[in-house]
């Protein structure tokens, strides 16, 4: 069985969806984040050096990323579903977004958290790091401009790496600011196997 190594307030739901959708048997193994660093217990490091989260386990695979994991789970269990053929030009436009979600999405959303701590120190940061959230948000919201999913015409992968871009934008930027943004996290959290994640762990 699939073994998923979870922190908590983590980006982890995106690979237990993904396992929903595939209908794979899996356990999540849940780790508390240190009550004044933030950060992950010692005992994930005995999972991974990195100590870092999302991590799963399978058979003798150790694997971190959720890119990395979203795709080899497609590739392994996915029976060319979730992910377009590839050499076409929806396969690139699927690794363009794989990648984008964390590599330039997610840098102004995690500054707004860690710059957020210091107070007043970090004030001047804080026009600059809006801006950028605002640009990202917009792109994608425009990208999704008569379509409901980033790629093609079903859910692919690339849709569930950005889903928790674009839940934490509409939280942060209310459900008017970026209307098909909120369209597409409506839909994807309608998902059956969505809300069989949610309800197998809430954190």
């Amino acid at each position: 069985m699939i073994e998923v190594h979870h922190l908590k307030e983590s980006r982890s739901r995106r690979i237990t969806w993904m396992l929903e959708e595939l209908a794979l048997d899996y356990t999540v193994i849940s780790y508390d984040r240190d009550a004044t660093t933030r950060l992950a217990p010692p005992e994930l490091k005995a999972i991974h050096p990195l100590g870092k989260a999302p991590v799963i386990k399978d058979k003798d695979l150790v694997l971190i990323e959720s890119g990395a994991i979203l795709e080899y789970l497609v590739a392994e269990y996915g029976n060319g579903q979730f992910v377009p053929a590839r050499g076409t030009a929806d396969y690139y436009r699927y690794l363009q977004f794989m990648h984008y979600a964390e590599g330039s999405a997610m840098l102004p959303l995690l500054l707004k958290l860690y710059v957020g701590r210091l107070g007043d120190a970090g004030a001047p940061l804080h026009p600059r790091i809006h801006s950028e959230i605002a640009n990202h948000l917009g792109y994608l919201n425009t990208e999704l401009e008569g379509r409901d999913y980033f790629v093609g015409t079903e859910l692919t992968a690339a849709d569930v790496q950005l889903s928790f871009v674009a839940q934490v934008g509409v939280r942060n930027a209310g459900r008017h600011a970026f209307p098909n943004l909120t369209r597409f996290v409506e839909m994807v959290e309608a998902r059956p196997a969505y809300q069989r994640a949610v309800q197998k762990y809430s954190e």
